[in-house]
C-alpha cells in the first residue's frame, strides 16, 4: 500500500514572497468494512494496516475476541462499477459459531477522521459490553516520570507526521516503558484500532499489561476501545471528555490527560500511579 501520503501543488507565502511548490499531504480515503459479506461500517482513514484496522474495529464492536474468531480478511474485488479493486473495501469473515450483531440500517456505523464513531441508534448501543474486565493482576504500576517520558518517544516514532504534519498517532507501551507498537492515521480512533487489530492478529489480546498513549484528546470512544482490548491505562496529551472519565471510573480504567512535560491530570484509576505521596504533601 503506497497511498499513505500524496503530493499536491501549494502556493507558499512567506514574508510577502509568493512561490509555488509541491507539498506532501497525508492521504485520506474511505474504507468500507464488511462482516461476512454484509456492509457494517465506513471509516475515513489513512490507507495502510487496513486489515488490522478492520480487526481492531470489530474488537471494539464486541464481534472479535481473538484470532481464533477470525477466518480471513480480503480486499473485495469488483468494488467499482468497472470491476476494479480499489483496496477500500475489506470483508472480514468470522469462523462458524461467532455471534454476529444484528446488522441493520439503524446499526450501520459511519466514522469520520474528526469525530470518530457517529450514527449509532442510541447511547446504550455505544456502551459495548467488554469481554474482559480491566482487571490486571497484580495491578500495573506506573510512575509519573515514566508517563512523562512517553509523549516524546511517541513523537520520535511518528515517521509520516514528520513528512506531513497531519497525522494522529497511538502507541502501546509496556509497564516498564518499552515501546511495543505505534500506528499513525488521520483519525486517532483508527490509529487505536490498528494497534488493537495487530494485537489480535498476533494473539496478544487482552492487552492487560499495556499502556495506551494517544495524541490529542481522550474521547469516550477511545476509552471504550481501551476497555474492549483489556488495556488498564489510557493516557492522552490533551483533555478527556466527561463521558470518557465516567466510563473510566465505571470500568476501572486509569485515565490520564494533559500529559505534557512533567505535568498531567489523573482523572480515574489513580491507584495505578504513584500520586498519593505527592497529593498528601500538597
Amino acid at each position: 500500500m503506497g497511498r499513505v501520503t500524496e503530493r499536491r501543488k501549494v502556493i507558499r507565502i512567506r514574508d510577502g514572497v509568493v512561490s509555488s511548490r509541491p507539498d506532501t499531504l497525508v492521504a485520506e480515503e474511505p474504507m468500507e468494512i464488511r462482516l461476512n459479506g454484509k456492509p457494517l461500517a465506513i471509516t475515513m482513514r489513512t490507507p495502510g494496516d487496513d486489515f488490522a484496522l478492520a480487526a481492531g474495529f470489530l474488537v471494539s464492536e464486541g464481534v472479535l475476541a481473538g484470532r481464533q474468531d477470525l477466518q480471513n480478511m480480503v480486499y473485495c474485488a469488483g468494488a467499482t462499477a468497472e470491476g476494479a479493486n480499489t483496496y477500500n473495501v475489506v470483508d472480514v469473515k468470522t469462523v462458524p459459531g461467532v455471534v454476529i450483531p444484528d446488522i441493520t440500517l439503524e446499526r450501520n456505523v459511519y466514522t469520520t477522521s474528526s469525530c470518530g464513531l457517529c450514527g449509532k441508534a442510541s447511547l446504550d448501543a455505544v456502551r459495548t459490553t467488554a469481554r474482559w474486565p480491566v482487571a490486571d493482576t497484580p495491578p500495573v504500576q506506573v510512575s509519573p516520570e515514566l508517563l512523562a517520558s512517553l509523549p516524546d518517544r511517541l513523537r520520535a516514532a511518528q515517521r509520516v507526521f514528520d513528512r506531513t504534519g497531519g497525522l494522529h498517532a497511538a502507541a502501546l507501551f509496556s509497564e516498564e516503558g518499552e515501546l511495543l507498537d505505534v500506528r499513525e492515521d488521520v483519525g486517532r480512533h483508527n490509529a487505536v484500532d490498528k494497534l488493537v487489530g495487530r494485537a489480535l492478529q498476533n494473539g496478544e489480546l487482552p492487552l492487560s499489561r499495556a499502556i495506551l498513549l494517544v495524541s490529542g484528546r481522550a474521547s469516550f470512544e477511545l476509552a471504550q476501545k481501551a476497555v474492549m482490548a483489556g488495556i488498564p491505562v489510557l493516557a492522552a496529551v490533551s483533555a478527556p471528555s466527561s463521558l470518557a472519565v465516567d466510563l473510566a471510573a465505571e470500568t476501572g480504567l486509569t485515565l490520564v490527560g494533559f500529559l505534557r512535560g512533567s505535568s498531567m491530570n489523573v482523572y480515574a484509576g489513580e491507584d495505578r500511579i504513584a500520586v498519593r505521596a505527592a497529593a498528601a504533601q500538597g
